[in-house]
C-alpha cells in the first residue's frame, strides 16, 4: 500500500481550502527541506539546498487543490443547493457521498428518483442546478446548524489498490500524485543546485497560485509534475490514444496554454531513455497545467511538464497505474540531477 498517496488522496483541499492538504505536506516535508514557507495565496514553498555545483536555482511545481463544490443555498426544507469548483461533467455527481464544511458534515448528492421522471426527461442530463445535497436535515434551520453557505464541499473517496497492487483508485491524484512525486523528490539527496519545492493553491480554478510561486522562486528553471487525463479506452474510430495507462510518464510538447520548453523537453526525453524509462509524449491539444503561468512570471522561466495519465478526471474517483507513479519520480529524479545551466541557456 502506497501511504503516500492514501494519506494525500483522502485529506480535503478544493480550490481556495487546501488547508487541510497544505498542512499534511508541511509535516512531512519538515525534515527533509532547509527553510519553508507559506505565502499570502496559500502556497507552501520549500527549499532545498544544492551541493553548489552549480548556482542556479530550479522551481518544481504541483498543485495542491482538487475540484469540489461550494455551498450556494440552503432551501427551506435543509436541502443545499451548490455550485462546482473547477470543472464537471455532471454526469458523475448524482449520488456520490461528499463532506461538507469544516465539520465534514456527511451527504449525498441527489435529484428526482427515476421513478418521477416524465418520458421526456429519462434520456436528459441533469444538471448540476438541479441537483442537491441532502445531509438529512429537517428543514432549513436544522441544515443551518451544521453548514453555512459558502463552506466547501469534497468528494468521499477511499484510496484502494487493484491489479496486484499496481493500479491505485481515488479521488484528487490531480494532484495529489504530483505532491507525492515532489515530496519523494524532497527526501531524496540534495541536488547539484538550490530546489525550490511549490505546493501550490488553485490550479483548477485558474493557475493563480502558480503565478505568485513563481514570482517569488526567482527560478533559472521550472518542472511542473501533474496528473493529465488519459483517453485510453475504447473508441469507434481508430485513432492514437491522448496518453495511456501503464505505458510510462506524460511529457508535455504544447498544450492550450505553452508551447513546453524545447531544450528541457529534448534534455527530458534524453534521459528517458538513456536511463531507460518508460514515457510517451502526451498529444497537443487542449487543458494546461501551471506551466502556463510559470513560464511567462517576471522575466519568463524555462519550463516543463511531467504527468502520471490519469482515468476518469474531474471526477469523484480516478485511477492511475502505480507503475506510471514510480517512474515519474525516477524521470523527474534523473531529469534533475543531470540538469545543467547549458541544458536551457540561449545562444
Amino acid at each position: 500500500m502506497n501511504d503516500l498517496l492514501k494519506q494525500l488522496t483522502e485529506a480535503v483541499g478544493v480550490s481556495g481550502a487546501e488547508k487541510e492538504v497544505r498542512l499534511l505536506i508541511r509535516d512531512l516535508i519538515a525534515d527533509h527541506v532547509d527553510e519553508w514557507s507559506v505565502d499570502t495565496m496559500g502556497n507552501l514553498t520549500a527549499t532545498k539546498r544544492g551541493t553548489g555545483d552549480y548556482d542556479m536555482r530550479v522551481l518544481v511545481d504541483a498543485h495542491m487543490d482538487e475540484v469540489g463544490l461550494l455551498i450556494t443555498d440552503i432551501d427551506s426544507s435543509g436541502m443545499l443547493r451548490f455550485t462546482n469548483v473547477g470543472g464537471f461533467d455532471d454526469r458523475a455527481l448524482l449520488g456520490k457521498v461528499v463532506q461538507v464544511g469544516p465539520h465534514k458534515v456527511t451527504g449525498v448528492i441527489g435529484a428526482r428518483a427515476i421513478h418521477l421522471l416524465k418520458r421526456g426527461e429519462y434520456s436528459k442530463v441533469v444538471r448540476i442546478d438541479a441537483m442537491r445535497i441532502d445531509i438529512g436535515a429537517k428543514n432549513k434551520e436544522a441544515a443551518s446548524s451544521s453548514v453555512k453557505v459558502g463552506d466547501y464541499a469534497a468528494f468521499v473517496t477511499e484510496y484502494e489498490e487493484l491489479d496486484g497492487g499496481r493500479t491505485a483508485i481515488g479521488k484528487a491524484f490531480d494532484n495529489r500524485a504530483g505532491c507525492a512525486a515532489l515530496i519523494e523528490l524532497l527526501r531524496g539527496e540534495r541536488y547539484p543546485f538550490d530546489l525550490v519545492a511549490a505546493f501550490t493553491v488553485q490550479e483548477e480554478v485558474g493557475l493563480r497560485g502558480a503565478k505568485i510561486a513563481a514570482f517569488n522562486a526567482r527560478a533559472d528553471a521550472a518542472l511542473v509534475l501533474e496528473c493529465t487525463p488519459a483517453f485510453d479506452l475504447p473508441k469507434e474510430q481508430d485513432r492514437s490514444p491522448n496518453v495511456a495507462l501503464g505505458k510510462g510518464v506524460s511529457v508535455y510538447v504544447m498544450d492550450a496554454r505553452t508551447i513546453q520548453d524545447p531544450r528541457l523537453v529534448a534534455h527530458i526525453m534524453a534521459t528517458g531513455d538513456s536511463q531507460g524509462i518508460p514515457y510517451q509524449v502526451r498529444q497537443p491539444g487542449g487543458g494546461g497545467t501551471n506551466t502556463g503561468a510559470i513560464q511567462r512570471a517576471g522575466a519568463g522561466i524555462p519550463a516543463a511538464t511531467l504527468a502520471v495519465p490519469g482515468r476518469y478526471a474531474h471526477t469523484p474517483t480516478m485511477m492511475i497505474s502505480l507503475d506510471d507513479y514510480d517512474n515519474i519520480v525516477r524521470l523527474a529524479d534523473a531529469t534533475l540531477r543531470t540538469l545543467t545551466p547549458d541544458t536551457f541557456r540561449r545562444d
